[in-house]
């Protein structure tokens, strides 16, 4: 990644736990927050000084700031500097004008053969309709993928939940890319693209969500990161596909903007006894669960769960409400079926139809990632909810998002995560989340958009 010529130049890549040093060199390491963001408000991932960023252009101005202050000239983000990206030099500059950074490069100009591996290695596409291949993806991921800071957790995504994340409408098998032992024939390194529709203001740009970038622990030296990045790339380009946003754990040249992860305990008494949060000053464990104790039922009248004659509905409902934000993704009835019919610990989505009028007035969801837990005899996986997109129209965001939590811990998960995108703000608090560790920053590549983003104004969640 240290060459600024490499393929990412003109293409748009989402990128979910991109190594932080694969960006400057080539080594692995994590950029994003931890799979469980264990121990609320430690003070990681914070500004130099220690305090949180504020919303707005305020927060990038004060990143730019903050990381031009703190690290030398010869370690700032040279790669990223030579990128159609926003730059920190940039900000605040109103003359800059919205939308693509450069032109696309004609596809007569993109490179037709695939990247060169060291020879003791050899592409393949992973076709992820096969049981046998999804085993083998589900095994190095599961025993090398992200980790917190501390070695506590680690990412643990079901087969389920990858042939559900890497299938969507329209996908691309040959996004799928896999790097094996040429003797062997093991499976060592993973990286994958989808292709989603994203609205910018008016504009609905095709974009590939890059994801799953992980390379074996034993051969973090080897420099397969690179280009294995530029491979995808370069299969990106062959579909004509130029922008695209991306998320990282990390500071870089710029964010739109930068999110808050927030914590619901669910289960306390097990989210203490693996460290992933502690117990509060003056509080006992008694009183803890107490604290956090839900109803047994959901008190909604016509809440129940999504089924496939919804999704006209849930499009219409689900449409209207992206509308209002300034970054969404621009979905279709085919995609609310992929992406939010229900699937058995994967997606879980539920709604509100009126008892007279039988209108869907409301909806909400989540996706299911679950971490092992490393080092603990006593449990082995913490089962987690992400909250994923919520509409309120009728009931109360609040009350909505209450009976979320409930039938989250009618199904036994521990915890409910949450990022103050769109509207989530509003209950967070109210319902006992806490502020984690985790910040999150989005990115766009190859396009412009000012000023900075609120997370409000954001209503685009990656898995």
């Amino acid at each position: 990644m240290g060459n600024p010529t490499c393929s990412w130049i003109n293409c748009l890549l989402i990128f979910k736990a991109l190594p932080a040093e694969t960006v400057y060199s080539g080594t692995m390491g994590d950029t994003n927050p931890s799979p469980g963001s264990p121990g609320e408000n430690q003070n990681q991932n914070q500004n130099p000084d220690g305090n949180p960023p504020s919303e707005g252009d305020s927060t990038i101005a004060a990143l730019a700031r903050k990381v031009q202050e703190s690290i030398s000239v010869g370690k700032r983000h040279k790669f990223w500097e030579t990128q159609p990206v926003g730059q920190f030099k940039d900000v605040g500059d109103t003359s800059l004008p919205e939308g693509p950074i450069e032109p696309p490069t004609p596809l007569s100009e993109v490179k037709q053969e695939p990247y060169n591996l060291p020879g003791l290695y050899e592409w393949i596409t992973c076709d992820m309709n096969t049981e046998e291949m999804c085993n083998e993806v589900y095994t190095l991921l599961t025993n090398n993928y992200v980790e917190d800071d501390e070695n506590m957790f680690r990412f643990n995504y079901s087969k389920e939940f990858l042939q559900w994340a890497l299938r969507p409408p329209g996908y691309y098998k040959s996004w799928h890319i896999g790097v094996r032992v040429k003797t062997s024939k093991k499976l060592v390194a993973f990286i994958t693209g989808i292709p989603a529709k994203i609205r910018f203001r008016d504009d609905v740009v095709r974009m590939a969500e890059i994801n799953f970038l992980c390379v074996h622990k034993k051969l973090r030296s080897k420099r397969l990161a690179p280009v294995m990045i530029k491979e995808v790339t370069r299969r990106v380009h062959l579909e004509n596909i130029w922008q695209a946003a991306y998320t990282a754990g990390v500071v870089l040249p710029t964010p739109i903007t930068t999110c808050q992860y927030w914590h619901r305990s669910l289960n306390p008494k097990k989210l203490i006894d693996v460290g992933f949060s502690r117990l509060g000053a003056r509080m006992t464990m008694s009183r803890t669960i107490k604290l956090y104790k839900l109803p047994d039922a959901t008190l909604t009248p016509g809440f129940r769960k999504m089924e496939l004659h919804d999704i006209p509905a849930v499009t219409r409902l689900l449409r209207n409400y992206l509308s209002q934000f300034i970054v969404a993704p621009d979905f279709d009835e085919d995609d609310v079926q992929h992406w939010l019919l229900p699937t058995e610990n994967v997606v879980d989505s539920y709604l509100v139809e009126s008892p007279n009028s039988h209108e869907i007035t409301d909806f909400c969801s989540f996706y299911t990632l679950p971490s092992s837990i490393l080092g603990n005899q006593n449990y082995t996986t913490l089962k987690a909810a992400y909250s994923y997109y919520n509409v309120s129209t009728k009931t109360p965001l609040l009350q909505l998002m209450n009976d979320a939590l409930i039938v989250a811990k009618q199904k036994d998960y521990d915890v409910f995560n949450a990022l103050d995108v769109m509207q989530n703000e509003s209950f967070l608090k109210e319902l006992k989340f806490g502020p984690g560790d985790g910040k999150l920053h989005y990115y766009l590549y190859n396009y412009r958009i000012r000023p900075a983003l609120k997370p409000s104004e954001l209503g685009l969640v990656l898995l």
